[in-house]
């Protein structure tokens, strides 16, 4: 089906689109027509290192609505950039030399870095009051070969519904459960179940926000 078409059948019908893409060797042309459905508009789920992730478009403010009313977010929400390497991150965000080569110890992984914004990010982007940006670089072929054909990074926030502490975890029943909010849900396979820690970058030192997977003992003997 072309995917112009496809789309236009999802803004008409309210059904999310399915695919099943391989987690180690993602087929190319589904990875062209999820991208080609982020660049028009639409909410995607998709796999990550650490349980399915909402996506869309850095610059789609309806998009990012979508996303608010899924998750029943509140304005103070850090939305997160999810980013090819560390080497997008200074047109997104400020970080200091200790702060890099932090990132670089835990990237790419299951981890979300909390950092100062820079004036690239649209303010609708930012903690409404801290004016900072989540930054993210997982470790999944999919997701890497979706930012290759994107060239940017995507707007994302955890799949994490609301009264739930853990992301979605099974991509049929992401559809079953949000096939009239979204426009593509990408199966990439079982890809854990807990969220990602969030380290706090703001201040002098790393603040542990969020614990992610309880075992993570990389994680421990950085922050000490």
């Amino acid at each position: 089906m072309d995917i112009l078409f496809s789309f236009m059948l999802y803004n008409r019908i309210g059904m999310s689109q399915y695919f099943e893409i391989h987690a180690e060797n993602p087929q190319a042309r589904l990875i062209h027509q999820a991208v080609r459905i982020i660049q028009e508009g639409g909410v995607i789920a998709y796999p990550t290192d650490s349980g399915y992730a909402l996506g869309c478009h850095i610059g789609d403010k309806a998009a990012m609505e979508r996303i608010y009313r899924i998750r029943q977010l509140d304005r103070t929400h850090n939305f997160t950039l999810v980013c090819r390497d560390l080497s997008e991150i200074a047109t997104y965000a400020k970080v200091d030399n200790a702060g890099y080569r932090f990132m670089k110890t835990l990237t790419p992984g299951p981890y979300t870095f909390i950092l100062p914004a820079t004036r690239e990010v649209p303010k609708r982007l930012q903690n409404t009051k801290r004016k900072t940006i989540g930054i993210r670089v997982p470790d999944s072929r999919i997701v890497a070969d979706l930012l290759d054909e994107l060239g940017e990074p995507i707007m994302s926030s955890s799949l994490i519904m609301p009264g739930e502490t853990l992301p979605m975890s099974v991509a049929w029943d992401i559809r079953e459960t949000l096939e009239h909010e979204l426009a593509l849900v990408i199966d990439g396979g079982f890809c854990g179940v807990d969220a990602t820690s969030v380290i706090d970058l703001t201040g002098d030192q790393p603040v542990l926000i969020r614990q992610g997977r309880q075992d993570d003992h990389h994680l421990e003997e950085i922050l000490g």
